[in-house]
């Protein structure tokens, strides 16, 4: 196991939520399931306790901790995606599996686990050295946007090279 693993705590479904992970992001795996040797305080023998697995290469834990801890904002996987077919395709995979919408490319799991789905371009924009421009993508993205991200919408306030490409129908 890595020096440094991100554990996330569940009611029960780590599992199945690690299984979900693995199925929707490449470089993911679950690669361990660990059951309860014996009966304990709040479980019976032989069920699910941990589960190792990684989501896009970075090494996870879901802890089966019962139900008094929840998951919130202040905690999120951002993925960053290079076209809108990716952001796309990761969103409705959230969302369609009983996920919610939330603001700006946020998202959350069925878990409760907050997703932050933004395209490069975004980055791109908001970190172009044009400080103007990089002002005008962050204003955009705060005030206009909707909850998904549009790749090619990004082009309009800055003057980002690869933005600009996008709005051609290149990358993005």
């Amino acid at each position: 196991m890595a020096k440094n693993v991100i554990c996330l705590w569940y009611d029960g479904t780590a599992q199945d939520a690690a299984r979900f992970y693995a199925q929707i992001f490449p470089d993911s795996a679950v690669t361990a399931v660990h059951h309860a040797p014996g009966d304990y305080p709040d479980g019976k023998q032989g069920q699910v306790l941990t589960v190792e697995f990684t989501v896009l290469g970075v090494p996870c834990l879901g802890l089966n901790g019962g139900p008094m801890f929840k998951h919130s904002e202040a905690f999120s996987f951002q993925i960053v995606t290079d076209n809108q077919g990716e952001t796309d395709r990761y969103w409705n995979a959230i969302v369609s599996n009983g996920g919610t919408e939330s603001a700006c490319g946020w998202c959350k799991d069925r878990w409760g686990l907050s997703w932050q789905i933004t395209p490069r371009a975004l980055l791109d924009a908001t970190t172009d050295p044009d400080r103007a421009a990089a002002k005008r993508a962050l204003w955009h993205q705060a005030v206009v946007r909707g909850p998904r991200q549009d790749c090619r919408s990004y082009a309009r306030p800055c003057r980002c090279p690869v933005l600009q490409q996008s709005r051609r129908g290149g990358r993005g």
